[in-house]
């Protein structure tokens, strides 16, 4: 894509007839249009940088077609991102071209096509249309490996009321605040863990006096153990063991598995993939194996649950596997039996394949910008610290009063989101930017462009924890306030790992910043890339010093 500076342009303007069309640019010409070089539409009438667009001449809603977009040709398209390598940055071609064509713009891929939206008014227009059912893009390579391996689909991949139904029996064993107190202990018992490793390679691999050492490394390692550590104590209600010295194979397994079946996954969204499974193609083949190991690890820990219930009913005890006590997400779902064998085994296999990665690299965005704004982290410090000695030990009050930390990862996910876009699928006509969107479409948020638009956030490459805190009334720019922090989300359809993911990285930084001082080796901004999430090209190295 040229910039709007250099580009080659040809102007046309309407003919005096009404609804004539250039057969170039296949648009209704009542403005001036201007065709780049690469063929692409841009509309010049944007009411400068905020993107707010006029209407037609004759005062009428625009047409679909007339959105400005990328160029026609699907396959075109695909291979310019192919040749390009733009998948691994798809984050900053978005906001280029955002730049270039304004706030609204039409992209067709392969066999995905979209329309595309950064501002929040026009986020909110899209979501308060959802309706009671909201449809997102379906990711159709794991679709497809379910079907062929005759899986059930998790709510991830499903629809409808059937989506409903299940996800309302999910939301009370993960994102419900009764849930959310029973596993909060789970997580803070791992993060604790965790900084005592921490504290203990520090002291034997570090350097300066004894008490008072300090190591330099790239934690990502060891965070991507506590993630994968956390998801397995909350989710399957067992430890794994991830902090030892010699972790077990099916652990690096497991987590190879994860990050092969993301970076497998972009290039099968825009390819038709069930070609590529019938021809045998290696890029489905790896995605299929990657995917067949993660539902391995799933089924080993139903296989443990039923072990230890017939190892209880064998003791003639009648409180079931858990002997009592809170035995995770599968254990509440297989005693509460709401869910079918099959939707438990594909719900939770969901769960842990979405909340390893996810998690694991955000904490390093935030451990670097921490690392890098001394500042800012020792305000952080100051305020966890207090509300940690006032809440006496108890992890739940410790966050309630350190509004900072869950500011620090909003700030985070607003820099660098996980998710390159939240997607909706359109069930009625709407309008945005004055455009008619059909039903049916699909509409993408993108989260990139959005998180450093100057248009909706007041010093927008900043990281300034505080911006959240007072009801993220700080650093607002625009109406649509609501619709400015969306990385798990909006509403019904939320990421139903959320409550689990938020408090497991509030966690780990509460405790790391009770331990540690954090600095850095180079303040450089890190180079991003992006497989199905956004992540550093190279790992930032991190020093960790003893407090």
């Amino acid at each position: 894509m040229r910039s709007m500076s250099t580009r080659v342009t040809v102007c046309v303007r309407a003919p005096g007839a009404r609804g004539s069309r250039n057969l170039l640019c296949g648009v209704t010409l009542r403005r001036a249009l201007c065709v780049t070089a690469a063929g692409t539409v841009v509309d010049e009438k944007l009411e400068g940088r905020k993107g707010v667009r006029k209407k037609g001449v004759d005062g009428q809603v625009r047409s679909f077609k007339e959105i400005p977009h990328t160029g026609r040709s699907g396959w075109v398209n695909l291979v310019k991102f192919w040749r390009e390598d733009r998948f691994r940055q798809l984050h900053k071609h978005m906001e280029r071209t955002f730049n270039a064509l304004g706030p609204i713009y039409r992209e067709h891929l392969g066999t995905q096509s979209s329309v595309n939206i950064i501002l929040p008014s026009d986020i909110g227009e899209l979501f308060r249309s959802e309706g009671l059912h909201p449809e997102r893009m379906t990711l159709q390579p794991w679709a497809t490996h379910r079907e062929t391996r005759h899986y059930s689909k998790g709510v991830f991949l499903k629809n409808g009321e059937e989506w409903r139904v299940d996800r309302l029996l999910l939301n009370k064993e993960v994102m419900m605040s009764a849930a959310v107190k029973r596993f909060l202990p789970l997580l803070d018992e791992v993060a604790r863990d965790f900084c005592r490793m921490m504290q203990a390679k520090v002291e034997r691999e570090g350097r300066g006096e004894e008490g008072k050492r300090s190591l330099t490394i790239d934690p990502s390692p060891d965070i991507f153990r506590f993630a994968l550590e956390a998801s397995c104590n909350v989710i399957y209600g067992e430890r794994i063991g991830l902090f030892s010295s010699s972790p077990s194979l099916e652990s690096q397994k497991f987590i190879w598995a994860v990050e092969q079946m993301l970076v497998t996954t972009p290039p099968l969204l825009y390819l038709p993939h069930r070609l590529l499974l019938r021809i045998g193609a290696p890029l489905w083949t790896q995605h299929a194996t990657a995917w067949d190991h993660i539902f391995s690890h799933a089924e080993a820990r139903i296989q443990r649950w039923y072990q230890r219930l017939s190892s209880s009913q064998g003791r003639g005890s009648e409180a079931g596997a858990s002997g009592g006590q809170y035995s995770g997400v599968l254990g509440q779902l297989m005693e509460k039996g709401q869910l079918s064998l099959d939707l438990i085994k594909a719900n939770v296999t969901e769960m842990m394949a979405g909340g390893v990665d996810t998690t694991a690299v955000p904490l390093q965005f935030a451990l670097f910008e921490l690392g890098r704004n001394p500042e800012v982290q020792e305000r952080v410090r100051q305020q966890v610290r207090a509300s940690w000695e006032q809440a006496g030990g108890d992890p739940q009050k410790a966050l309630q009063g350190a509004p900072l930390l869950k500011g620090t990862i909003k700030e985070i996910l607003r820099l660098y989101p996980v998710a390159t876009t939240v997607q909706r699928r359109t069930i009625k006509d709407t309008i945005l930017q004055n455009y008619h969107i059909p039903a049916g479409t699909l509409v993408q948020v993108c989260l990139y462009p959005l998180g450093r638009s100057a248009d909706v956030f007041a010093a927008p490459q900043r990281f300034e924890p505080d911006r959240w805190v007072n009801n993220g009334e700080k650093g607002q720019t625009v109406e649509g306030s609501s619709f400015r922090s969306l990385a798990f989300g909006f509403g019904a359809r939320q990421c139903v790992g959320r409550r689990i993911a938020e408090n497991e990285m509030q966690l780990l930084l509460m405790h790391i910043l009770l331990s540690f001082h954090l600095s850095v080796t180079s303040s450089e901004d890190i180079k991003t890339t992006c497989t199905l999430i956004l992540q550093p090209e190279t790992p930032p190295r991190i020093t960790f010093r003893k407090l």
